[in-house]
This record gives C-alpha cells, sequence and structure tokens, in this order.
C-alpha cells in the first residue's frame, strides 16, 4: 500500500521524571554511581543456550569468543545465568530430588563437578540419600563444603571481560532447614527466612524478612560475590509478580557496603511504570516485560512469553527513563544459535528471520536497552556476527542522549535519536518499522519526525550505503517487519 505522511498527528515526547534528591551513604562504603553503567550494559548470559546446564569448559569456550570477536565493539560482560549450584540442572522440574551446594553459612556455591576451578568436591552430601552420622534426616538434600567462583571470575577478567552471576531473591530453603549461621554476624538463616514468602515459580528458596537479619544475610551474600570478583548481579523474582522493594533497598545497601561498583540488574518484567524512579534510585538495569523470545508475535493472552512485535510499545513506555546509571532492560538478544539446552522450548537456530534481527537490534538501540547476547558463541556464524559488530548500530544504543518514539500510525512506527555532535555520520538517528504483514511505500517530509525541515546527508546503518542531499523520504519501500536505520547529518 501507499502512504503519504502530511499533516500527522505526532505522539508527543514526554519529559523524564523528575530527579531523587538522596542522601548518600558515606563514600568508604558505596559503589559510586558515575562508575557504574554510564552506558547501556552489553555482554552475553548463557540462559538462551544454556538454561540450568551451563559448565565451566561450556563458559570458558563462549567467553574466549566473547573475547576474541565482540570486545573491541563494546561486548564485555559475561554472565552465568541461573542454576550454577545445582549438582543436577535435569531435576529442576521435579523440586524434590534436587541437590544443592552451599556453604558452611547457608549461601549457594558453585558446584566443583560443573566448575572444577571451584574447588573440591565435598565428601559427604547432608539429605535424605546421605545423612553424616548424628546428623538430622534433611528434607532437601545440599552438600555443604568450601567452593568459589573467584579462580573463573579472575581468569574473565583477565580476557578483558566482566564477570556477572544471577541470583533468585532470597535465602536457600535448604539452609533455614538447616537454620546455619548467618556470616558475620549474630543471626541465623531462620531470622532472616520469611517462610510465608515464597516466589511463585521458584523452589529453592524463602524470602527474606525486612529486619537486621534479612539485611545481615544480604550483607552476607554481596560480600562473598565481592569477593569472588562478581561484576553484575542479576537478581530474579523481584522486580515484578512480585515486586519487592523492600528486598531490593537491602540488596542495594548490602552492594553499597562492599565498595565494589557491581551492576544490580533486576527481573523478571514487566516492572510497572509506577515502579519506575524508585528502581531507577537502586538498580541500573531492570525488566521491563516478561522474558522475551525468539516470536515476531505470540497467540498468547499472557505476558509470557513477550514477542517483538509487543515489544514496541513497551520499549515506547520506558524510553523517557533511560539515563546513564539507569538503564531499562528489553530482555536478552535470543539470535543466532539457542542450544544445547535453551532456557525455553526445544535446541533451535532463532526463530526470528533476517529482516526481524535487523528490527530487534534497531529498536533496542533506539530504546537504549542493555544489549546482551543469548546465543551460543560457539556457533556463532558470519551473519550473525555482522549483525553484532554493526558499529553504527552499537554507536548508536551507547551514546544516544535522548530518544523516543515519535510516531505509531497503524503499521507504521518511527523513532528518533540525538546523538552526540561529534559523531561521525551524523547526530541524528531515525528508524522506521513496518510492524504490519504488507509491504509500505512511504512518502514524507522530515518535519513529519519533529525533525528540522533541511538537507541532509544520509547514512543507512544496515546497508551501509550514504545518500547526499536528501530533503524528505521518497518512496521508501519497508517489506513486512523490517525496519530502515538512518543516520541523519546536515
Amino acid at each position: 500500500m501507499k502512504v503519504s505522511w502530511a499533516g500527522l498527528l505526532l505522539i508527543p515526547v514526554l519529559a523524564g521524571p523528575p530527579a531523587r534528591t538522596q542522601t548518600p551513604p558515606p563514600a568508604a562504603q558505596m559503589a559510586p554511581a558515575a562508575k557504574v553503567a554510564l552506558t547501556p550494559p552489553m555482554g552475553w548470559n548463557s540462559w538462551d543456550a544454556y538454561g540450568l546446564t551451563i559448565t565451566e569448559q561450556q563458559f570458558r569456550a563462549n567467553v574466549k569468543v566473547e573475547a576474541n570477536e565482540l570486545k573491541s565493539f563494546g561486548w564485555n560482560y559475561a554472565v552465568i545465568d541461573e542454576g550454577w549450584f545445582f549438582k543436577d540442572p535435569e531435576d529442576r522440574p521435579k523440586p524434590e530430588l534436587l541437590q544443592y551446594q552451599i556453604d558452611a553459612n547457608g549461601r549457594y556455591v558453585p558446584v566443583p563437578a560443573r566448575f572444577p576451578s571451584a574447588g573440591t568436591e565435598p565428601a559427604s552430601p547432608s539429605g535424605p540419600l546421605g545423612e553424616t552420622a548424628g546428623t538430622p534426616a534433611y528434607t532437601l538434600r545440599a552438600t555443604i563444603g568450601d567452593a568459589s567462583f573467584k579462580p573463573l571470575a579472575d581468569w574473565v577478567h583477565s580476557q578483558g571481560l566482566k564477570f556477572g552471576i544471577h541470583i533468585v531473591r532470597g535465602i536457600p530453603r535448604a539452609s533455614v532447614e538447616r537454620n546455619l549461621p548467618i556470616a558475620n554476624s549474630i543471626f541465623h538463616a531462620t531470622d532472616a527466612a520469611d517462610t510465608t514468602d515464597a516466589c511463585p515459580w521458584d523452589p529453592t528458596n524463602w524470602g527474606v524478612k525486612n529486619n537486621a537479619a534479612g539485611q545481615a544475610w544480604y550483607d552476607s551474600l554481596l560480600s562473598q560475590y565481592a569477593g569472588w570478583g562478581v561484576d553484575l548481579i542479576k537478581v530474579d523474582c523481584i522486580a515484578s509478580h512480585p515486586y519487592k522493594a523492600d528486598e531490593i533497598r537491602m540488596i542495594r545497601k548490602a552492594i553499597d557496603k562492599t565498595g565494589r561498583p557491581m551492576v544490580l540488574s533486576l527481573s523478571p518484567g514487566p516492572t510497572s511504570l509506577d515502579n519506575a524512579a524508585e528502581v531507577g534510585s537502586l538498580a541500573q538495569m531492570w525488566r521491563i516485560s516478561d522474558d522475551f523470545w525468539d516470536l515476531w508475535s505470540s497467540n498468547s493472552s499472557n505476558a509470557f512469553p513477550q514477542s517483538l512485535s509487543r515489544q514496541f510499545a513497551t520499549a515506547a513506555a520506558w524510553a523517557q527513563y533511560a539515563k546513564p546509571g539507569n538503564w531499562p532492560d528489553a530482555d536478552m538478544l535470543p539470535i543466532g544459535e539457542l542450544r544445547p539446552s535453551p532456557g525455553d522450548g526445544a535446541p533451535r537456530s532463532t526463530r526470528l528471520t533476517p529482516t526481524e534481527q535487523q528490527t530487534l537490534l534497531t529498536l533496542w538501540a533506539m530504546a537504549r536497552s542493555p544489549l546482551i547476547l543469548g546465543a551460543n558463541l560457539t556457533l556463532l556464524d558470519d551473519a550473525t556476527l555482522k549483525l553484532l559488530t554493526n558499529p553504527d548500530l552499537i554507536r548508536i544504543d551507547q551514546t544516544a542522549t535522548r530518544s523516543s518514539q515519535v510516531l505509531h500510525d497503524e503499521d507504521i512506527i518511527v523513532w528518533t535519536a540525538d546523538l552526540p555532535a561529534d559523531s561521525p555520520d551524523g547526530s541524528i538517528a531515525l528508524a522506521l518499522f513496518n510492524i504490519g504483514e504488507s509491504q509500505v511505500v512511504l512518502d514524507s517530509s522530515f518535519e513529519a519526525y519533529n525533525l528540522e525541515a533541511t538537507t541532509y546527508r544520509v547514512k543507512d546503518v544496515w546497508t551501509g550505503k550514504t545518500l547526499n542531499k536528501v530533503t524528505s523520504i521518497e518512496s521508501l519501500t519497508l517489506e513486512p517487519h523490517a525496519c530502515v536505520l538512518w543516520l541523519l547529518k546536515k
């Protein structure tokens, strides 16, 4: 169809929320916010390809690819997602069979059988199939011993990258059952645990009380992670269903006490817009949708999984809150090979077409979302690598100072973003999307998108082609699910 955009009704660009004034903790006790996530974090996370099952050998293999192929373009976080303390992650659907690895203070530690650099496997498990003499017959099986991610974190740092881990909020049920002491405190696990508060979808932990014992628990946990050398902590079951503001505050306080500049990432979404100011004062990243997967659209009426077509409205609503140190997170990038054991669905190549993958990356960049890869990097092909190393796309995501959706009319969505004045190919980014199922041909003025009516030099980010002396958009064809991303220079 042919579309003309003269006399459009534009969506107003909303101003960001007023800044909140806070009295900071003493300098010696806090991680300076100005030094954490000044730009949207970029990196790799194990969930989309490995789910609960990642091993040290697999992790190191992916990190080597990230260091060799992606680091120079800005991809620098390597994150081990959920389940690193399970001896038997394949039993996750049957919680009564799970075997945990914890230390003497009740904190999860990596399983040496899966992460050999973490330490030596203790000889005697504690649980219904392996009680030691004189110990109670606990319901939950756990092996208690010393293990640490520090050797692995040190190796990641030696590659010039940063190390992250995933946890679920709360305190291990296995630790509460044994009433283990909380490190560096007078408290025990039962003092901190709220056994009336369980994550609806996770069987491993109890919630944590908002009291001195609860704070001591999180202090002990984050102190451990700081000692390991963790640079990013992704905390789940805390940003939505349910939203747990008290626990976020306790975690924030515990991070600040360590003095280590760790990025705090909150999951899952959708975080409520009503909580935007609060999460922005406490975390650097927070999920704006439920889990995003490799689907253009979904027949589900539920929020899970979030599809690409539905993510446009969500990203638009949150764009005003993106700023240095605060990045609304549109979730991981499920492109490339999602195997051998993805966190959702069967092992596969991404279901998104090449066109949809460009659209995905364009929306994330224009929204200034964190860029966290989900692909198995050891299976990275040339086409996916080319997508991920487009310097102009990354420049938009990392340097834009303002971005917003300026038009949504039926199947056409348009975003603009301001770039630094010294950007080599232009100080304005313009993205035009067709989210419909039919080809669209656009004829419009730049004024239709709140841009100055002047002559521009245009660089197409995805093709690399340059057009000179462009005064309007004429006969621009957009295929279904496709986009055009331009850099404009006066």
